[in-house]
């Protein structure tokens, strides 16, 4: 699982380390895409062949789920690690993202998930944690 949350820079040409604390989950390949909330996603091997398989169960006749696939997929890229620990983030992925400069890698139990600093620090206001908590008893989620 992924936990912890990292403050790096992305340089000039794109390449971002990795925290040692990813590294030996991810192990020698895995994959970088686009995530929800303008952030990316980098998930290990075994969760993106887990992801793959939901995504391929999806109906081909339902437009949301075509375009819910297309969004992962379209934009996946097999990453490895260089010697310096480091993955070079395709500029598509950049621009979706906003990485510019500094980056803030999270831990998200089966995945991390990368963010511009700027977009981290506004999407984690937690400030409504006890309605959000009442919202996911629905799910079956009780604390």
């Amino acid at each position: 699982m992924f936990t912890g949350e990292y403050g790096h820079t992305i340089d000039a040409k794109g390449r971002l380390i990795i925290p040692s604390r990813f590294r030996e989950e991810l192990g020698d390949k895995f994959y970088l895409t686009r995530g929800m909330d303008g952030c990316l996603f980098i998930f290990p091997q075994d969760a993106w062949t887990e992801f793959e398989q939901k995504l391929a169960a999806l109906p081909l006749t339902s437009k949301d789920a075509r375009t819910f696939t297309r969004f992962f997929v379209s934009g996946a890229t097999e990453c490895e690690l260089d010697k310096q620990g480091r993955i070079l983030v395709p500029q598509s992925l950049r621009e979706y993202a906003n990485l510019v400069k500094d980056v803030i890698l999270a831990g998200n139990l089966h995945r991390i998930e990368v963010w511009s600093k700027e977009r981290w620090t506004e999407s984690t206001n937690y400030t409504d944690m006890d309605n959000i908590a009442k919202g996911l008893q629905d799910l079956g989620i009780t604390f």
